[in-house]
């Protein structure tokens, strides 16, 4: 039986997404990222040593870091369901996406949902804001031209690629920021939340 520990209201969420779109069965153990108590017990420091969600245990193997958890799974039970892509090429370029939304756009795009919706409003910085989403605006212009020659970020449908990559652009949404700028991105992340999977998570 595969376990997951963390929340939907975290990076644990782009995991539950994969394991809904596998439709595996699964025990989630929802550890919020707020629970110190809970994340510094001994048995799961034993698991996660940081002390972080989210942390995966498929029988023997336990591991840490939500994208890693997602390339795993995806290789591991997707190749049947499509998750997968089909070539070594695509498969680079699963990899070149999920690496690229963490060091290119999750930072700034988490401290814009944060500054314009999450934080007390005494707590917000509107020149933080605004400065990220400054720096957003050319990896978004990446992602436009590579989503404007296809549908698809990994072949020709709906991968490890697209949902991961989706998983971080989810945030756009109660950050309340417009994409009507790139349109194709736009368009390409409706379609991935759109997906009866995501939807599931979300509710976790």
């Amino acid at each position: 039986m595969i376990t997951l520990y963390g929340i939907a209201a975290s990076r644990t969420f782009r995991c539950l997404w994969m394991l809904e779109e596998l439709s595996l069965e699964y025990r989630h153990e929802p550890i919020d990222y707020r629970d110190h108590a809970a994340l510094d017990a001994p048995a799961y420091r034993q698991l996660n040593p940081n002390g972080r969600i989210p942390t995966l245990v498929d029988g023997e193997l336990v591991l840490w870091e939500s994208m890693a958890i997602n390339l795993y799974l995806a290789r591991r039970y997707g190749v049947d369901t499509g998750l997968w892509p089909d070539t070594v090429e695509d498969e680079g370029r699963a990899w070149q996406w999920s690496f690229w939304v963490m060091s290119e756009i999750e930072h700034s795009l988490l401290t814009v949902l944060m500054h314009q919706r999450l934080l007390p409003e005494e707590q917000r910085n509107p020149e933080r804001a605004a400065r990220h989403r400054g720096i957003l605006r050319q990896p978004f212009a990446v992602l436009e031209r590579a989503l404007d020659e296809r549908d698809w970020l990994a072949g020709t449908r709906f991968t490890v690629a697209d949902l991961n990559v989706a998983a971080v652009l989810s945030w756009a949404r109660p950050a309340r920021l417009s994409l009507e700028d790139w349109p194709a991105l736009d368009d390409w992340l409706d379609r991935c939340l759109d997906r009866p999977a995501r939807k599931r998570a979300q509710r976790k």
